[in-house]
């Protein structure tokens, strides 16, 4: 694949290699505003009107003109403004308009005074207070210009952009068709939950896990189970995965020592990379192509599945999906307790990041171990400490990364 495998690879070069080799691959197809929720955009959309449409009054106040404050003498109330239903009459001099927030100022309007800085008797209004030239007034456009982008392609539509859409009388939108990836589990200890163990048996729970994120991610799954080690059967769901889904994503059967037949299949229908990359958890990691489906091999234990599709697979699925992807926020807290960590690999840490009374802390959810999944479901972020970092001490300032959606 064009990459030197032969040391332990840095996430980094490993993630630029695998973006700078995918494109989108998924089609658009035209939907109603209601339907596209967790869609992803496929062209920019531009703001068919400007917002807001017309000058409208940001308060509960009056319609002025300076020019009628000049004298400081009340002003004679001439009728009212509410939103949806304009001031209509006529304006003359020395009057002013009651005007609600949201609705059109009259014609001639220079400045909205907000009701707490007047007096009221009657319709005769006194103003306590000199207004400056277009105070309290929205200006139309002031929000979006006609015409201007307000969602550009990739953005994927969660529920702070359909009230935005639809303000702007958006009825259809152009969006990629979601992105399809079949998965499955290897191995012949594993077995399906709900059913009893055998001495030496394990519960497949990786599957689980990637289920939940394609569907946070918006994907369609294609599920093919757990397949034991087999080379037929593992050939045949390697076949009908790439026939019928755009990405393979497997668990389990990259690492040194496991079944060679595993590596050859893959090497013989396709093109796999097998690396060993400089994170910890998760060294283990294959990527490559297929015939027309692109591959993520994820290691066993369950938290290197879970942490390396979040830091490697997630990203690429999102750029084959046609979607902006930003990296999640990192921030810096200080350490409550001494973390354990040799130099040598990027340690994803699981952590518990709390607001302390002097700033940001975390500790450790305890073991690990990347087999120990308690230590990722208890956990609200990953303490990552730097590749040549050695132990940590109470008290040092470590960066952490918040989860996100994917793992919330």
């Amino acid at each position: 694949m064009g990459f030197d495998t032969s040391g332990l690879l840095p996430l980094s070069d490993a993630l630029q290699g695998m973006l700078e080799q995918l494109a989108c691959c998924c089609d658009s197809e035209q939907l109603p505003l209601p339907e596209a929720l967790g869609r992803v955009l496929a062209s920019d959309i531009a703001s068919p009107l400007a917002v807001p449409p017309f000058d409208n009054s940001a308060m509960d106040g009056y319609a002025v003109r300076l020019s009628d404050l000049a004298s400081g003498t009340p002003l004679i109330m001439a009728g009212k403004a509410f939103a949806g239903q304009p001031y209509q009459g006529e304006w003359p001099a020395g009057h002013c308009v009651r005007i609600m927030t949201g609705a059109p100022v009259p014609e001639g309007t220079d400045a909205v005074v907000m009701q707490e800085e007047t007096q009221a008797d009657g319709d005769r209004i006194t103003f306590l207070a000199q207004p400056e030239p277009g105070q309290n007034i929205r200006r139309a456009g002031s929000d979006i210009g006609k015409g201007a982008c307000v969602l550009p392609a990739g953005t994927r539509l969660t529920p702070r952009e359909m009230p935005l859409l639809a303000s702007l009388g958006v009825a259809t939108v152009a969006v990629r068709r979601p992105l399809k990836v079949a998965i499955f589990s290897t191995g012949d200890e594993l077995k399906p939950v709900g059913t009893p163990l055998a001495h030496g048996d394990i519960y497949d729970s990786n599957r689980y896990g990637v289920r939940a994120m394609l569907a946070r991610l918006g994907c369609d799954c294609l599920d093919l189970g757990i397949i034991p080690d087999d080379p037929a059967q593992l050939r045949a769901a390697f076949i009908r995965a790439d026939d019928e889904a755009d990405v393979l994503i497997t668990t389990g059967g990259v690492s040194v020592g496991e079944a060679d037949f595993t590596k050859q299949l893959l090497d013989e229908l396709g093109e796999i990379g097998f690396w060993k990359l400089a994170i910890k958890p998760g060294k283990p990691f294959a990527f490559g192509r297929l015939p027309r489906a692109w591959f993520f091999g994820l290691p066993g234990n369950p938290v290197s599945a879970m942490v390396t599709f979040d830091q490697l697979v997630q990203p690429a699925l999102a750029k084959l999906a046609g979607q902006r992807f930003e990296r999640p926020l990192q921030l810096q807290a200080v350490t409550t307790e001494p973390l354990k960590k040799s130099p040598g690999r990027l340690d994803f840490q699981r952590g518990i990041l709390s607001q302390g009374p002097n700033g940001l802390e975390v500790r450790s959810t305890g073991s690990q171990d990347s087999a120990v999944f308690s230590s990722l479901s208890w956990a609200n972020c990953y303490i990552i400490l730097e590749r040549e970092r050695g132990r940590v001490a109470v008290g040092e300032t470590v960066t952490v990364e918040p989860f996100g959606g994917l793992l919330l």
